[in-house]
């Protein structure tokens, strides 16, 4: 075990036991193959899927091991037209397991999400029976504020980068709290705490996800 690994392994553990002090079901494990594994055995067969466009999950390949009969997966990447695009994305207020991940997140287990549509932070806080987010180490700072400037300085401006849109942030790396029309962080959502017992179920990754 390398020193990173053990510090992943140290840190990961303790921000699990924050996560359940908030009424969250969560995990650590080392690598994104074991995420996938743990994902598939909350996912129970049968359900319903749905998710927004979050690069950690797709880096671990869950969303292939989902692709099967064994699951509904609405998966809105293979939508043929901007209307079957929005169909899906309603359908995640209805869904069994909503997949995402998180744009920061403070050792004491506070999430940090912005987003420009707002359709996953919508579906964070209310609707699917159960969230389900896999989180890279990456993405764990000290405190709640380090967690919203990561949000709005790092991950922000890269989203809007693989995006293409035009914002201050992409010409400049980093926010500029712009009112553009394509503005990526119109809406910011804190979760503090999960009204619903083990509703958000947070799988975190001892590797680096997204962004």
């Amino acid at each position: 075990m390398d020193v990173r690994e053990m510090r992943n392994d140290a840190l990961g553990k303790r921000v699990v036991k924050a996560l359940e002090s908030r009424n969250m079901e969560a995990y650590y494990v080392k690598t994104k193959e074991d995420a996938v594994c743990q994902a598939l055995k909350l996912i129970s067969k049968g359900s319903t899927i749905n998710m927004g466009g979050s690069k950690s999950v797709r880096e671990t390949g869950l969303t292939d091991a989902l692709s099967s009969a064994e699951y509904t997966f609405y998966d809105r990447d293979k939508a043929k037209s901007p209307e079957e695009k929005q169909e899906i994305a309603l359908k995640a207020f209805t869904c069994d397991y909503y997949l995402g991940s998180v744009n920061a997140m403070s050792e004491d287990g506070v999430l940090i999400n912005i987003d420009g549509n707002a359709n996953r932070i919508a579906a964070y806080a209310f609707g699917p029976k159960n969230v389900l987010l896999i989180v890279g180490m990456n993405k764990v700072v000290k405190t709640e504020q380090d967690a919203m400037s990561r949000a709005r300085n790092e991950a922000a401006p890269v989203n809007a980068q693989r995006f293409g849109i035009d914002t201050p942030c992409v010409k400049n790396g980093s926010c500029f709290d712009c009112k553009k029309e394509q503005c990526i962080c119109c809406q910011i959502l804190v979760t503090r705490f999960s009204r619903i017992a083990k509703r958000i179920k947070v799988i975190l990754v001892g590797e680096n996800l997204g962004f």
